[in-house]
């Protein structure tokens, strides 16, 4: 029987942050349910670092990461390269970007653009389809393989421990702690921290917490081939506006998307055949681009509960139950400032203030707030 002052529940890069972060402090055990982390949301992540990307909290936990992705540690490499956003509106959306430009106003660095100049950016954009659009020039791409092994490497550095293969079949509390019982066996820990991504609510029952009423949503992407003779490379990640579609250079090839959401329970997800076809119309409609051949194609799942930002904190009602989930398709940009935060809320601490200090309340991502699910979803 293991035991340890905390057991963090999911290595992806929510898990292997906190874990990461709370190891210097104390005793951690990192358990993972696959034979290796990051092989759900983490391992198909295509992230971009956008300022101006997702709800208020989520920026704001996203400029807050800002100075560790431009200035990694020591053991995480270079994080960032650079890779411009646009995000583009038919006619009939114009109202819907004028909204989130004005909204952004102040806070990030955007532009607004006409139809010349989105062309300009992207040749392959059709005449007459996008009206306007907004630029982001701070927009990066991130390595996320390098993140997410910076994580595992610091924790274990600190004496943390990684467990894989290791899924938690019980949970219960064991005196002043839990134990968390798994297939490698029993673990006791004082305080469990949920980073188990889409199987967060299904832990957060065998706990007996509130449920958060977190629900999974299956996301598609391809890889196809760039037109002969066009190198993609300096062309920015191109988003309807209304997130119906991106389309992303990847190395002299294209990474494609529906950007779909659909409900999903938790499970290895896998692309559909009507999600595929609905993928390549949207680009084929909007961008002279004929897609004859497809190299890869997968899906993943993103976790949101109904405000779509994160849940950390302390659960209100189970003792010693600490709640790191529903990043939804920002968690690799936040990930930074939300491990850090974390870590601190775990062990008793204020908010971090540089973290405060870009406009995030606690009680804006706390498992308690008003809102976050309805009487009936609460129901344990």
């Amino acid at each position: 029987m293991r035991s340890a002052d905390i057991a963090v529940v999911g290595a992806g890069i929510a898990g292997a942050g906190v874990a990461a972060h709370l190891a210097p402090h104390a005793s951690v055990v990192l358990l993972e349910r696959e034979e290796r982390p990051g092989y759900h949301t983490t391992g198909r992540s295509a992230a971009v670092f956008a300022e101006s990307y997702g709800p208020p909290p989520i920026r704001a936990l996203t400029r807050a990461s800002a100075s560790f992705f431009e200035a990694p540690p020591e053991g995480f490499g270079q994080l960032l390269s650079p890779r411009g956003i646009l995000m583009i509106a038919r006619d009939d959306q114009r109202h819907v970007l004028d909204g989130l430009i004005a909204e952004l106003s102040g806070e990030s660095e955007v532009a607004l653009l006409d139809e010349t100049a989105l062309r300009a950016r992207h040749p392959l954009l059709r005449p007459g389809y996008a009206v306007a659009g907004m630029e982001d020039p701070r927009g990066q791409d991130i390595d996320v393989a390098a993140l997410h092994q910076g994580y595992l490497r610091a924790m274990r550095a600190a004496g943390g421990l990684l467990v894989t293969r290791a899924e938690v079949s019980g949970l219960a509390r064991d005196g002043g702690g839990w134990r968390v019982d798994t297939a490698d066996g029993p673990v006791l820990a004082g305080i469990v921290v949920n980073a188990a991504g889409a199987w967060a609510d299904g832990l957060g029952q065998m706990a007996g917490a509130r449920a958060i009423a977190l629900q999974p949503k299956r996301r598609t992407a391809l890889i196809v081939p760039a037109p002969a003779g066009l190198d993609p490379a300096p062309w920015p990640i191109t988003v309807d506006v209304e997130e119906q579609f991106y389309i992303k250079p990847d190395a002299g090839r294209f990474l494609i998307s529906p950007a779909d959401e659909t409900p999903s329970p938790p499970c290895d997800a896998q692309p559909e055949e009507l999600d595929i076809a609905l993928c390549v119309d949207r680009i084929e409609t909007a961008f002279d681009l004929q897609v004859r051949r497809i190299e890869a194609k997968w899906a993943g799942l993103r976790s949101f509960v109904a405000d779509k930002a994160p849940v950390c904190g302390f659960d209100p009602q189970v003792e010693g139950f600490f709640w790191l989930a529903g990043q939804g398709g920002y968690g690799i940009q936040s990930a930074p400032a939300l491990s850090r935060l974390a870590a601190s809320l775990v062990r008793g601490e204020a908010m971090p203030a540089d973290i405060a200090a870009q406009g995030l309340d606690a009680a804006e991502i706390a498992p308690g707030r008003p809102g976050l699910v309805t009487p009936a979803a609460a129901a344990p």
